[in-house]
C-alpha cells in the first residue's frame, strides 16, 4: 500500500513557489508578452520568471526593450508575490474570501514568514500588506519627481511605480533599457539625490523584515522594549550601511565629490539584496576591485529574516559573531542585551551558513565548467571572480552582475535558476520539505572530534 504524502507547511511553501514559477513562465511565453511577437523562448521565460518571483533581478533579456507592457506587468506581479511571500498572498485571499482562518492556515503562514508563534498571524498579514503598499506608493510618488520630467507622464509614472515596487521587494528589475541602453540599470542617475536616496531607503525598509516593522509599530520610540531580534537587525543594518559607504567613498576616489557621496551610499545598500547599480560593475570606468569584493561580501550577508531580502541574513551573522565573542570570554552560553540566546539559534546559524557556502562553491565550479568552452567568452574566459559574483548574486537573490548573465550557456542558466529558487524558498526549507518523519532512534555512543 502506497504511503499518502502529507501536505506540510514546508511542502506547501515549496510547491507554492513552484506553481507561481510555472504560471509565470506560461504567461511570459505568450506572444503578447514580448515586443516582437513570438520571440520568447522557454528558457527566456523560465529564467525571467524565476528571477522575478525569487526577487533576484538577474536577466538574460532586458526588461524594458524586450518585454511588452503586458510582459512587464506579469514580471511586476511576480516581483510583488515574491516580495511579500506566496503564503501572505494566499492568506489574504482566504481572509477576503471569508474563509475561516483555522490552526492549519495559521501554521502555513507561520512557516512562510518564520514567525516565532501562531498568535497574531492576522495582524501580521495586515501589517505586511498595508506597510508594503504604503512604502511602495510613497516611493513611487517621490520617484515621479525625477522620472516624469525625464520621460513624460505615462512612461514616467509607470517607471516610478515599477522601480519603487522592485526596490522595496529587493528585486532589482528596472525599465531603463530602452532609455539609457540595455542592462544599464540606474547608471544614468549616478549622483542624483532623488534616485540615490529613495531607492536605497526602500531597499533598507523592505530588508528590515516584517517582525521588525511590527515591533517598532508596537513599541515606537521605547527602544528598550524592542525584541533582541529587532535590536540586532537595526544595529547590523546601520553598521552594514555606514562602514561600506565609507570604504567605497575612499576606493572610488576618481568620482566627483557629490557623485561619490550619493553613489557610494547607493552601492553600499543595493547588494543587500536589490540588484540595482549606479556605478558600472564591468567595462570601461567600472568600479575598483575592492568595491567588487565588498559587494560580494554584502550580497552574501543580505538582509534580515522575515523580509523581502535574501542572503544568510544579518541576524544569522550576528548570532555567529556573538557565539565567537562568548567563546573568547569563556561564557557557557551566547548572551545579548541581557538575554541568553537559544542554543538551537547558534546551531541553525552555523548549519545555514555552511549550506550557503557549499552551494556557492558547487555553483561556482559548475559555472566555470559550463563556460569553459563558451564561444561568447572565447577572447576573455569567465574569471573565477565573475563566476563567484554571479553565483552569490543568484543564491542571495540580489541580481547584480559583472555583465556575463546574457551570454551564459543553458547549463549555467539552469544552475542559476536552481540557486535563485533555493535562495528565495530557503535552502534548509527545501531540504526539509521532503523529510519523512521517523521514530526517534536510540542515541549512539558519544566521541569527541578535534576542532581547529
Amino acid at each position: 500500500m502506497q504511503r499518502k504524502i502529507r501536505l506540510t507547511p514546508v511542502r506547501l511553501l515549496v510547491l507554492g513557489y513552484l506553481a507561481v514559477i510555472l504560471i509565470g513562465t506560461i504567461l511570459l511565453i505568450l506572444p503578447i508578452s514580448t515586443k516582437e511577437i513570438g520571440t520568447a523562448s522557454f528558457m527566456d521565460a523560465l529564467f525571467t520568471t524565476v528571477s522575478a518571483s525569487c526577487v533576484t533581478g538577474l536577466i538574460i533579456r532586458d526588461t524594458a526593450s524586450y518585454w511588452s507592457t503586458f510582459g512587464q506587468v506579469v514580471i511586476l506581479l511576480l516581483i510583488q508575490i515574491g516580495g511579500i511571500g506566496f503564503m501572505t498572498v494566499v492568506f489574504t485571499i482566504w481572509k477576503l474570501g471569508g474563509k475561516k482562518i483555522g490552526l492549519k492556515e495559521r501554521t502555513f503562514m507561520q512557516e512562510a514568514v518564520s514567525a516565532p508563534t501562531l498568535s497574531g498571524m492576522g495582524r501580521l498579514t495586515t501589517t505586511i500588506l498595508l506597510g508594503t503598499l504604503a512604502f511602495e506608493a510613497l516611493g513611487a510618488f517621490v520617484l515621479c519627481f525625477r522620472f516624469v520630467p525625464d520621460h513624460g507622464w505615462g512612461p514616467g509614472i509607470w517607471m516610478a511605480v515599477f522601480t519603487s515596487i522592485s526596490a522595496f521587494c529587493n528585486a532589482g528589475f528596472d525599465l531603463m533599457g530602452d532609455k539609457t541602453g540595455e542592462f544599464s540599470s540606474l547608471t544614468a542617475y549616478s549622483g542624483d539625490p532623488i534616485v540615490c536616496l529613495t531607492v536605497p531607503f526602500l531597499i533598507i525598509i523592505g530588508g528590515l523584515g516584517f517582525f521588525v516593522w511590527q515591533d517598532i509599530k508596537n513599541n515606537r520610540h521605547h527602544v528598550r522594549k524592542y525584541e533582541v531580534h529587532t535590536k540586532l537587525v537595526l544595529i547590523m543594518t546601520a553598521v552594514l550601511v555606514i562602514v561600506p559607504t565609507i570604504i567605497i567613498m575612499i576606493a572610488e576616489d576618481d568620482l566627483p565629490w557629490k557623485e561619490r557621496v550619493f553613489s557610494s551610499f547607493f552601492t553600499a545598500v543595493t547588494p543587500r539584496t536589490a540588484g540595482f547599480n549606479v556605478l558600472p560593475l564591468s567595462g570601461a570606468g567600472s568600479v575598483k576591485s575592492v568595491t567588487i569584493l565588498l559587494t560580494i561580501i554584502l550580497m552574501f550577508i543580505g538582509g534580515s529574516s522575515g523580509s523581502t531580502a535574501g542572503g544568510v541574513k544579518t541576524n544569522t551573522l550576528a548570532v555567529l559573531g556573538l557565539s565567537v565573542i562568548s567563546l573568547i570570554r569563556g561564557k557557557r552560553s551566547v548572551e545579548c542585551f541581557g538575554r541568553r540566546l537559544d542554543e538551537n539559534n547558534v546551531k541553525n546559524a552555523a548549519q545555514f551558513v555552511t549550506i550557503f557556502l557549499t552551494l556557492i562553491v558547487v555553483g561556482s565550479v559548475l559555472l566555470c565548467l559550463f563556460e569553459e568552452h563558451n564561444d561568447a567568452f572565447a577572447n576573455s574566459p569567465v574569471t573565477v571572480t565573475a563566476a563567484v559574483f554571479e553565483v552569490v548574486s543568484a543564491l542571495a537573490t540580489v541580481g547584480l552582475t559583472t555583465g556575463i548573465t546574457p551570454y551564459l550557456t543553458i547549463g549555467s542558466e539552469i544552475v542559476l535558476c536552481i540557486l535563485m529558487f533555493l535562495g528565495r524558498a530557503g535552502c534548509m526549507t527545501v531540504m526539509l520539505s521532503w523529510k519523512v518523519p521517523s521514530a526517534p532512534a536510540a542515541e549512539l555512543p558519544m566521541e569527541k572530534v578535534r576542532i581547529g
